[in-house]
Parts: structure tokens; sequence; C-alpha cells
């Protein structure tokens, strides 16, 4: 059985989202090859994902499943990272990216919904989104000053740009995983 340690799961969501907060600017130009009906059909694929994963409450609302899906998330999202620097702006990798991406959408709400459960006390929640806002801000404040210092020493070009700030986000990606290990204890049960 696992057990949820609110120390380290907060210091997970602060480094989540800075991370999120040093991605999302890039996204409008990672998916610049995507026609607009993929967007379309990208929705309904989250809605009825989401949907899925909502008729799975009953099996997956406890700590073991939230630490693997947790984790199963992050992996998708370095995969994916690792995979654009391997082959960058191509039609093919915008929508694997936009296809890992959309796959960790589908847990959102089921991630929230257990977060709270797991937490249980309003002090914990407000620990926890408090650690989210200031690493979404940092995360965006970050990416803004990495743009300009790259505009800076002349690197204006919107790809380069965000393929170089992938090498940041991979290395706070790593440290989101090792994170979420340190976020779960395994409790021995007599």
């Amino acid at each position: 059985m696992l057990t949820l340690i609110p120390s380290w799961f907060i210091r997970y969501k602060f480094f989540n989202s800075l991370f999120l907060g040093l991605s999302v600017g890039a996204i409008f130009t990672l998916y610049v090859p995507l026609q607009p009906s993929v967007y379309s059909l990208g929705g309904v694929m989250l809605a009825l994902g989401t949907l899925l994963v909502a008729r799975l409450y009953h099996t997956i609302l406890n700590a073991k499943w939230f630490f693997i899906i947790s984790l199963g998330v992050e992996i998708i999202l370095l995969l994916a990272m690792c995979y654009f620097l391997i082959d960058p702006y191509t039609y093919h990798t915008a929508l694997l990216l936009y296809i890992g991406y959309q796959m960790t959408f589908v847990f959102g709400n089921y991630l929230l919904r257990v977060e709270t459960l797991l937490l249980e006390k309003d002090t914990l929640l407000t620990q926890v989104d408090t650690a989210k806002q200031l690493g979404y801000l940092l995360g965006m404040g970050v990416s803004y000053l990495s743009y300009k210092i790259l505009t800076h020493f002349d690197i204006s070009d919107n790809q380069t740009q965000v393929y170089d700030l992938h090498f940041l986000l991979i290395a706070i990606e790593i440290i989101v995983i090792g994170l979420i290990f340190k976020s779960f204890q395994r409790i021995v049960s007599d």
C-alpha cells in the first residue's frame, strides 16, 4: 500500500507547475504544422478519454493508482520532449506531441480529485495550490527571461528559441519524476 508524503508532494507540484509555466508559450510554436481539424478531433478524443477515466474512479481513486498515473503522465511528457529534440518541427513530431499532451490532459480531472481526497486537510490543499501558482508564475517569468536572453544573443527565431528551451524543460521534467518517487511511501501492513 502507498501513502502520500505531503512535504514531498508539495515540492513535486511546485516543479510540475514550473514546467507548465515554462512550456505554455512553446506550444504555439510546436503545433504550427498541425491543421485546425486536428484540434477538433483531439478535443473529441480528450472528452471521450476523460469520460472513460471518470468511469474508472471506483478503481483508481487511491494512492497506488495516483502514483502510477502521475508517473505515466510525466514519462509521456519526457519521451515526447526527447523525441522533439531528435526530430523537431515536422508534422509527425507535432502530431505526436499533441497526442502526448492530450493523453496527459485526459487525467487532469482525475489527478485533481485524487489529490484532494488524499491530502484531506484544507491547510495541505492551500499549500499545494500555493506551490502550484508560485511554480507557474516562476515558470512563466523564467520562460519570458529565457526568450529575451536568447534574443539578446541574436537567437530570435521562434523555433530555435523553443528548441533551446527544451533542454531546460527536460531537466525540470527529470526533477519532477524524481519528486514523484519521493512523494509516495510504501506502507507495510501488519
